[in-house]
Order: structure tokens, then C-alpha cells, then sequence
């Protein structure tokens, strides 16, 4: 597997994970692969939307410049936008700040048979608001059990649970954000406020560790994504999700054999009734 899984608490130490990975591959073997596994996540994404038993929900968290809209842009373009959908969670407004924290984040989950991406998602209240001081410790430290519980639920009512920390090197973010201020067609991106979450980068890592130690769980995997190299970390995320969704294969198909059992038998009725020629 290209990305670090983790689906058990434990302590994690990003600071131990390699950012840069080629998996033994070069780009052009990597780009060949990613076509075949955006194939078959097309055709498992026909499929659950088809059974209707299961519903998919991607979460994309990461540093500024790692590669959030690029990597979800990359994997939702393989899948029928008729059940496909992006939802990004930015500064909460008034109303949601009104409301328990995952308010917000509870009304975006999938119904059963769609697909959604989250850019950010309810982990900004464990990281954001954990370093930015935004909130008291005795308050956001009880939130990995309410999102724990959160996933849980989710996954009891048949949403599959998948998580991306897409791992960048401070290096490597520092020369993406001077190629925003280089590129015009990036330029809707720059924002110096980029630049200042910088002075937090270590806040940020041991805060990630946190919620990669413990929100782990077996039906809400984290994986961790080498994100340095873009063409590797499109491939890890295709591949993690294909891997996911491979062992649902046999139940999605047995269920639509049994769909297509039951119409055939009505409509075998309504010809014997001659209702139908």
C-alpha cells in the first residue's frame, strides 16, 4: 500500500513519516495505474449507488498547499457526478458557532448510494481551534470521543468511512506558495495568511498526532499520504479507496442480482396478465 493506514489508536509521530515517496514507480508507470484504479472506483462507485445498501465519505484534511482540491479533483473526476459531491468547511458562520460543533459537518454526510468529499471537515475543531487557542482544552479535548462516536454512527448506518492526512514537508510548502504568487491563474489562492500559519507548524504536527492517535478506528481508517510528489499522492488516495471499497464488491453484486430477480418476477406477472406485451 502506498499510504500509511491506521485504524487502531496508537501514538502516531509525523515528524518520523516520510513526505516524499516514489513507491518504486516512476511518473509515467504511476499515471498508467492511476488510470486502471479511477476505472474501478468508477465501476464500485456504479455499483453502491446501484444496491443502495452503502453510502462513501472521503475526508481530505491537510496543511495549506497540500493538495486538497488537486487530489480530491483528481479521484471524484473518475466517478458519475449524478452521485459525486464536494463539501468544504471554511470559517464557521454565526449560525454554526451557535450549534455543537459538528452541527455544521452532520447535515453534509452522504445519504446511501452517494459519495462525498469533505475539503477540511470536523477535525478543524481539534486542530485549528486546538491551536489558535480558539476554544478552552477542557472543551475541544472531549471532541476526538464525540467524533469518534460521530464515525461510528455513520458507519453503523452503512456510510463508509475514509481518511486523508495528505503529508507535505515544510519545504516543500514553502516553494508551492512562492509558485502561487509566480502563476495568475493561482493567484484567487494567495493569501498571506498562508505564510503566517507557518509560525505554527510544530502546534500543528503535534496536533495532528493527536487526532491520528486517537481517531484511528477500524470503520474510520486514517491513511497517511506522502504529498511532496503530486502524481504519488493521487495514486496513494486512488489506490486506499479502491482497496476500501473492493471487499463490498460481492454484497453490492449479490444485491442487484437479487433487484433484478424480484422485477423480472413482476414483470413476468403483468405479461401473464397480459398487461404487458
Amino acid at each position: 500500500m502506498l499510504a500509511i493506514k491506521c485504524d487502531a489508536p496508537g501514538k502516531v509521530k509525523l515528524g518520523k513519516v516520510p513526505t516524499k515517496e516514489n513507491g518504486g514507480l516512476k511518473e509515467e508507470q504511476a499515471a498508467a495505474r492511476l488510470a486502471e484504479l479511477k476505472q474501478e472506483l468508477a465501476d464500485l462507485q456504479e455499483l453502491m449507488y446501484a444496491a443502495g445498501k452503502n453510502a462513501l465519505l472521503v475526508v481530505v484534511q491537510g496543511r495549506d498547499t497540500a493538495g486538497k482540491d488537486g487530489t480530491i479533483k483528481s479521484v471524484a473526476d473518475a466517478m458519475n457526478p449524478v452521485g459525486v459531491r464536494v463539501a468544504s468547511f471554511k470559517v464557521p458562520t454565526a449560525a454554526e458557532l451557535a450549534h455543537d460543533f459538528l452541527w455544521r459537518v452532520h447535515r453534509e454526510t452522504p445519504e446511501i448510494g452517494q459519495v462525498v468529499f469533505f475539503n477540511r471537515s470536523h477535525y478543524e475543531d481539534v486542530l485549528v481551534v486546538r491551536v489558535k487557542e480558539l476554544a478552552p482544552k477542557s472543551l475541544w479535548k472531549k471532541r476526538y470521543a464525540h467524533i469518534n462516536d460521530f464515525e461510528d454512527l455513520l458507519a453503523d448506518h452503512g456510510v463508509i468511512v475514509v481518511k486523508f492526512y495528505l503529508h507535505i514537508s515544510k519545504e516543500e510548502q514553502a516553494k508551492r506558495l512562492v509558485a502561487r504568487e509566480k502563476e495568475p491563474k493561482k493567484s484567487w489562492k494567495l493569501n498571506a495568511g498562508d505564510w503566517k500559519e507557518r509560525e505554527f507548524w510544530e502546534e500543528y504536527t503535534a496536533a495532528y498526532d493527536d487526532v491520528l492517535e486517537k481517531c484511528s478506528t477500524p470503520h474510520a481508517p486514517w491513511f497517511i499520504v506522502p504529498a511532496d510528489s503530486k502524481w504519488y499522492r493521487n495514486l496513494a488516495v486512488a489506490e486506499a479507496l479502491a482497496q476500501t471499497l473492493r471487499p463490498y464488491r460481492g454484497a453490492w453484486e449479490e444485491s442487484l442480482a437479487q433487484t433484478g430477480k424480484v422485477r423480472r418476477a413482476e414483470l413476468d406477472l403483468l405479461r401473464a396478465e397480459g398487461k404487458i406485451g
